[in-house]
Formats: C-alpha cells, sequence, structure tokens
C-alpha cells in the first residue's frame, strides 16, 4: 500500500506538495510549487496536483480513471473551465497524478453556506450564465461533465469556473482508456439525474439537471426537494417568470420530459424568447 502523501513530499522530482486544497469523492487535490519552473525563475509556479483518493488508488486500473479526466478537460478550452498541463508519474510511489491551473476563490457549495437565502438576480444571473457558458462549450465538443453541483464550480474575481470532470465521458473522442462508471458510487444524490441512478447511462440531459439543480439552489438558497419531498417546485421569487418555464423543464425528474438543452436554458436566462410561454 502506497503511503499517505504529506505536505513536504516530491512529487516526479518537480512538484512540492504545500497543502490540500480539497477532497471530493474520487480524488484530493493538493497546492503544489512546480520546482522546475522556480529554476528557471518563473513567477507563478504554485499549481493544482490531483491523485486518486485512498479507496481508488488501490484499484488496478485508477490511473485510467485519472488519465480519463485529464484527457478530456485538456480537450476544453474555455475562460470558464479549468486548465489542464500535464499528466505524470512518481515512479517511486507508483503514483499517477495531473497538474492544472490553480484557481483563486471560493467554491460555490462554501459561497452558498454564507449565502443562505441564495443571491439576487443581478448577482444570479451573470454566475447562472457564466455556468452555462462553460457547460455548453463542453457539450458543444462533445464532453459530458457528470458530476455537475456547487462544489465543482469555482466563484473568484474571474468569474465562475467549472471543474472536475472526473465522472465525464467523451461522445466526440474516440481511443481514450475508459472505466465502467457504474463500479463506483461517486455521484452526489442531492444533483444527479435520477435516471442515473437507476443504471442509466450519462447524458447530456444528465448535465442539464444537474445545473439545473445547481441554479435553482443558488436562486432559492436551497435544493430543489428539500424540505419537499413530493418535489413540487416552485418559482424562486427573484427569479423573473420568463426564466421560469425553461428553468422548471430542466428540473423535470422524467428524462422523457427534460426538452431542453444547456445552450437553452442560458437562452431563457440570457431575456431571450424560449419556445414556451410564461
Amino acid at each position: 500500500m502506497t503511503a499517505p502523501l504529506c505536505p513536504g513530499d516530491l512529487l516526479a522530482g518537480r512538484y512540492q506538495l504545500e497543502r490540500v486544497l480539497g477532497i471530493g469523492g474520487m480524488g484530493v487535490v493538493y497546492r503544489a510549487r512546480d520546482l522546475l519552473h522556480e529554476q528557471f525563475g518563473e513567477p507563478r509556479s504554485s499549481v493544482a496536483l490531483k491523485v486518486l483518493g485512498e479507496c481508488f488508488s488501490e484499484c488496478p486500473d485508477a490511473h485510467v480513471l485519472l488519465y480519463s479526466e485529464f484527457s478530456l478537460t485538456r480537450s476544453l478550452l474555455h475562460p470558464g473551465v479549468v486548465r489542464m498541463f500535464g499528466f505524470d508519474v512518481d515512479t517511486r510511489r507508483q503514483l499517477a497524478f495531473f497538474t492544472m491551473e490553480l484557481m483563486h476563490g471560493m467554491t460555490l457549495d462554501r459561497l452558498l453556506l454564507e449565502r443562505p437565502a441564495g443571491f439576487g438576480w443581478h448577482e444570479w444571473q451573470p454566475m447562472a450564465l457564466q455556468l452555462l457558458d462553460a457547460l455548453a462549450y463542453a457539450h458543444g465538443q462533445g464532453v459530458l461533465h457528470g458530476d455537475v453541483k456547487p462544489g465543482n464550480v469555482m466563484v473568484g474575481e474571474a468569474g465562475i469556473r467549472l471543474f472536475d470532470f472526473g465522472l465525464g465521458q467523451s461522445q466526440a473522442m474516440t481511443g481514450l482508456p475508459g472505466m465502467d462508471r457504474h463500479r463506483i458510487s461517486a455521484w452526489t444524490p442531492a444533483y444527479v439525474a435520477p435516471e442515473l441512478l437507476e443504471g442509466a447511462e450519462l447524458s447530456a440531459s444528465a448535465d442539464v439537471y444537474g445545473a439545473a439543480c445547481v441554479l435553482y439552489q443558488m436562486a432559492q438558497g436551497r435544493r430543489p426537494g428539500e424540505r419537499n419531498p413530493t418535489h413540487v417546485l416552485n418559482r424562486p421569487r427573484q427569479l423573473p417568470r420568463h426564466c421560469w418555464p425553461a428553468l422548471r423543464t430542466a428540473l423535470a425528474m422524467d428524462p422523457a420530459q427534460r426538452t431542453i438543452t444547456v445552450a437553452e436554458v442560458r437562452e431563457a436566462l440570457a431575456g431571450r424568447s424560449w419556445r414556451w410561454l410564461a
């Protein structure tokens, strides 16, 4: 069994770990110094470095899952999506990892704790549009995120950034290594589309549901269905009436009734007409 990583550890003779930035369902992200870039005088030498969590790192094909996430995200070049740098293996520890840009700000789940009543429209709309822009771009590139939730959204001065494509899949890229997602249970139940819990394959519609849950919580201060087990949803007071039909459709529990794309939700929230009227 690989010894746990600690601050000060050096990976691949180059990356010195400083501290843990976050722990997710499958992985651990560290802040690290890129000593090679430091040696050449690079002023921005800090990176975020991701390894699989202990329960996944012992799987024989765990590196496949990590490389899949790296490959998917590396294909996306958008200001609303985290940028990948490189994939590497520390041969002494037999530990795979990848590096990415060090994002500055606060994850949306932490920010929501400070805003129990949600965001007002003038704050909510720009954030919502940026999140949907990033997700619509990914879908346009044939990439599904698979785990859209507040903990995978960074809010900073530069705006919204979407990250952690660890449960994602590519609809366009062939030849990438794959891993059966049904072997793992890393979804967050409050944001996962119901059909995924029943064994359905990941789809763009499932991403639509996850994004809609995030947007609803941002507007209402609580998740869809929270304190309301019948899942009867009412329009958040600060959400204009013309936006509600699109968001309500995106929140449909039945995927057959979730007849809307991320781009269409974005158009509706931007104030442009959608095919339904409020």
